[in-house]
């Protein structure tokens, strides 16, 4: 029994000491510092990664962008927002009736990202007629196309004032591309078949409004 009241006055002993000094007080926001801190530089890895990790996605996977104009509808409509993969025409070709978000050098210093549809490909030749687009002679299926605007009786009002377009021939390595909204479309029958080297990627789905979000 003495040999335990030894030592727990030993202990009442050390205990007092620690007070008196400081020693344990200080000791403990140390360890608290140190712990806090540690919290503090993991968010910052954590954030840094969240970052490098959205600047990587967004240099080489997918980017969004937001529509500015009615020259799609009614397949999008100004303001929607679509997201575009940008690596869809590393894996495979551009097909027709791809939507696709290109850059249109106007000169030296301004460029235009345009989205449109893709109808004529390298090789195929392209011609309008009242307002039907024929490619290699054959009528192009065009199910997307507002039912409203292409039961118009006048063809001025089904596709502005391009209702006849001569054959072209689709160079090599470019792509003649239209607008959905025939009427109100700036495209390849103003300013010609665009390269293949300017395509950003391919838009597959609208993001946003959330009422309007589809598969292109």
């Amino acid at each position: 029994m003495s040999e335990g009241i030894e030592i727990s006055e030993v202990s009442a002993l050390v205990a007092a000491d620690d007070a008196e000094t400081g020693e344990a007080v200080r000791a403990d926001l140390s360890v608290k510092q140190r712990s806090q801190l540690r919290a503090v530089w993991e968010w910052v890895f954590v954030v840094v990664i969240a970052i490098g990790a959205a600047m990587l996605i967004r240099l080489f996977l997918f980017q969004q962008y937001y529509i500015d104009g009615p020259s799609m509808q009614t397949t999008l409509m100004p303001q929607d927002r679509v997201l575009v993969n940008k690596m869809s025409y590393k894996l495979h070709d551009i097909h027709r009736g791809d939507v696709i978000v290109f850059d249109r050098v106007t000169n030296q210093v301004q460029h235009d990202d345009l989205i449109k549809r893709v109808l004529g490909l390298p090789g195929e030749t392209l011609e309008i007629r009242s307002c039907i687009v024929y490619i290699d002679g054959v009528q192009v299926d065009e199910p997307y196309l507002n039912p409203e605007q292409t039961s118009q009786i006048e063809p001025s009002a089904r596709c502005g004032s391009h209702t006849d377009m001569a054959p072209i021939e689709v160079p090599e390595d470019m792509v003649f591309v239209m607008g959905d909204n025939r009427v109100q479309s700036f495209d390849s029958r103003d300013f010609g078949p665009i390269d293949t080297d300017k395509v950003r990627g391919r838009a597959f789905v609208v993001i946003w409004p959330a009422s309007a979000w589809a598969w292109l």
